[in-house]
């Protein structure tokens, strides 16, 4: 598997992906898709993505998607690492997410989960916290 930066042509599939998988698509546009990264399998065909999303300094883990022939072969986990490993390259200092179904993932992953009331108003405002995710998410954030 190759993870790389997500370019302009993978929108739809990266969108197609995440309906796919019960994810939220409605909010990625091509403004998000610098800082969103995709794996490609041998073929070149797209098996997963991720995304981070910038509110100033408060930066939103989002979009971990992995097809599903794909999974439980440590893709998502690699995703998340390279995700990571870009916010820390930019001075992120932390990040946070909304799940309703990979809390156990995000907690193996070092992610602590936190009262979605202390997020900041920027991270609250935001379309997949105001919106797109239910009060039920479990709210996660992990120092980088």
């Amino acid at each position: 598997m190759k993870i790389r930066a997500a370019r302009n042509d993978d929108l739809d599939a990266i969108k197609a992906l995440l309906a796919e998988s019960g994810l939220p698509a409605s909010d990625v546009t091509r403004n998000l898709l610098p800082d969103f990264a995709v794996a490609e399998d041998a073929d070149g065909s797209m098996v997963g993505s991720v995304g981070l999303e910038r509110f100033g300094t408060n930066v939103l883990l989002r979009s971990l998607a992995v097809v599903k022939h794909a999974r439980n072969r440590r893709l998502g986990g690699d995703l998340v690492a390279h995700a990571e490993d870009l916010a820390r390259a930019s001075g992120v200092g932390e990040l946070w997410l909304l799940t309703t179904t990979a809390t156990d993932f995000f907690s193996r992953a070092g992610y602590a989960s936190v009262d979605r009331g202390t997020a900041s108003a920027e991270l609250q405002a935001s379309t997949q916290f105001s919106q797109l995710c239910p009060a039920s998410a479990v709210c996660f954030k992990k120092a980088l």
